[in-house]
């Protein structure tokens, strides 16, 4: 039987390429981004990449838009692919805006009200809640056009991954550190480059089958 894993997280999540400019749009081919060699690499799951540039944890972003908001979309998310069997939960990178003005441990307590809600869901099989994997993003740089926008971001996001494990510890889910693996790319600080895409599908292949088999 088939199962579901949703990838619920942002930019680096929908494949965005590294940007020059404010408007770049690229994206990297399908078979080229982790999320669809995660897919190729579980063909007994059905993988669903749920990933959206700018979403943040849980706050209405006043110049992209309140739509950016992971909270709010979440519950419609959980309620489409039911049953899900996993959430692979990655998100934290866009509350390091310095618009949001929050540090590590208000991220961590973010995404810690994601796992709340997902629990909460009922999504999973016969009414139970989605199993989760938490993902702590990698450390951002200030660079490139992003970087004004990151500004003061990049000393937050290096306490992160150790506020991410606190909150997956505190909580009893198994948990990754993506900034143990891989780093983002120079042109912008945020996203990642094409070498870091194989490398990170290997590992949440692996983490997936390890603790949900």
């Amino acid at each position: 039987m088939t199962r579901t894993v949703m990838l619920f997280g942002d930019s680096n999540t929908h494949g965005t390429m590294p940007m020059v400019h404010l408007s770049d749009q690229g994206r990297y081919a399908r078979a080229e981004r982790w999320a669809g060699r995660l897919a190729a690499m579980l063909p007994e799951w059905e993988v669903i990449a749920e990933g959206q540039p700018g979403r943040t944890t849980v706050h209405d972003d006043p110049i992209e838009g309140p739509h950016r908001n992971g909270l709010t979309v979440l519950p419609a998310l959980l309620e489409t692919h039911r049953p899900v069997d996993v959430v692979l939960l990655m998100l934290g990178t866009n509350d390091l805006k310095q618009r949001f003005s929050v540090n590590a441990g208000d991220i961590a307590l973010g995404l810690e009200k994601l796992v709340m809600v997902i629990r909460a869901s009922g999504a999973g099989p016969g009414g139970t809640a989605p199993g989760i994997l938490v993902v702590a993003p990698p450390p951002i740089e200030e660079a490139g056009t992003l970087g004004e926008i990151f500004h003061g971001g990049a000393a937050k996001s290096r306490t992160l991954g150790a506020r991410v494990q606190a909150m997956a510890e505190r909580q009893g889910l198994p948990w990754l550190d993506a900034g143990g693996m891989i780093h983002v790319s120079h042109v912008d600080g945020i996203h990642y480059g094409p070498e870091v895409h194989p490398i990170l599908a290997e590992a949440f292949a692996a983490a997936i089958r390890r603790h949900f088999p």
